[in-house]
């Protein structure tokens, strides 16, 4: 099981690929505390299930009536779109290359009134998930020995993940989005108390269609970013933590949309 936090302040208005000017955007500021909690569960060697359960603290400041001159201040919380997921490990005898499918619940809050449909910490819609990750350990060159420092390998991953909403409610339906992440750590091992010392580096990307329906807004809906995410992961004891800053290096925003310079994430886990 695990708990995690995450934070996130928007307050940069962007079109297409660069920043634009605040004027065009109704939306002036977005700060999200986003916190889950989640469990997973192995039925057996290749079986498992996974439950992730959100809960959103969001403030939000923007133009009233789309009037520049008149803003506001409001802020919401709730729980979110509970997801639920299988998982199988059984595609390698290593279990390092697994398949994820599963459902997102419409479970968060959608119906807070001065937010648009896009704001909303839930998005009304159900959606089918899928995903697939592999791990591995890189190589010197390619079909040799894995790449080693005293004797400790480097390691690498890759993860996909499809969102794809089925049925939206009060006509809005979310864009698809695909999302993924492909990265490479090295771990120290024991340091001092720590039982694991794992400096990791990640490079993200996003792609989402824009949002449909006619509650939505289609002409400032949808992106693809690239963030650059480093991080460490430690355990000690039974727990195991988890920590990153994540940097977009590269946006293209349709429309005029707030985006963020940096998020900062933190997990804990701990396994039974």
């Amino acid at each position: 099981m695990w708990t995690q936090y995450e934070y996130m302040d928007q307050y940069i208005n962007f079109h297409a690929t660069q920043p634009a000017s605040a004027f065009y955007n109704n939306d002036k500021y977005i700060r999200t505390d986003f916190m889950e909690f989640g469990a997973q569960y192995m039925f057996n060697r290749s079986w498992g299930a996974m439950l992730e359960v959100p809960y959103w603290v969001r403030q939000y400041k923007g133009a009233y009536g789309g009037n520049n001159d008149d803003i506001h201040w409001y802020q919401n919380n709730s729980i979110g779109d509970i997801r639920i997921q299988g998982m199988y490990t059984g595609l390698s005898e290593d279990m390092s290359t697994g398949l994820l499918m599963g459902v997102k619940a419409p479970s968060g809050d959608w119906h807070y009134p001065p937010f648009d449909r896009d704001t909303q910490i839930g998005t009304g819609s159900t959606d089918l998930l899928m995903g697939a990750y592999h791990l591995g350990t890189l190589p010197k060159q390619l079909g040799t020995l894995p790449l080693t420092f005293r004797e400790r390998p480097f390691n690498w991953y890759v993860q996909v993940n499809y969102n794809l909403p089925l049925w939206g409610q009060d006509h809005y339906t979310p864009g698809r989005e695909v999302d993924g992440a492909v990265g490479t750590y090295y771990d120290f091992g024991k340091v001092g108390p720590l039982k694991e010392l794992a400096p990791m580096l990640t490079f993200l990307a996003s792609d989402r269609t824009r949002d449909t329906g006619t509650a939505a807004d289609p002409a400032d809906s949808g992106y693809t970013r690239f963030i650059i995410g480093p991080g460490v992961e430690t355990k000690l004891g039974v727990i195991r933590a988890y920590a990153d800053i994540e940097v977009p290096i590269f946006q293209n925003m349709r429309g005029y949309q707030l985006t963020t310079p940096w998020a900062a994430k933190v997990i804990l886990s701990y396994s039974f």
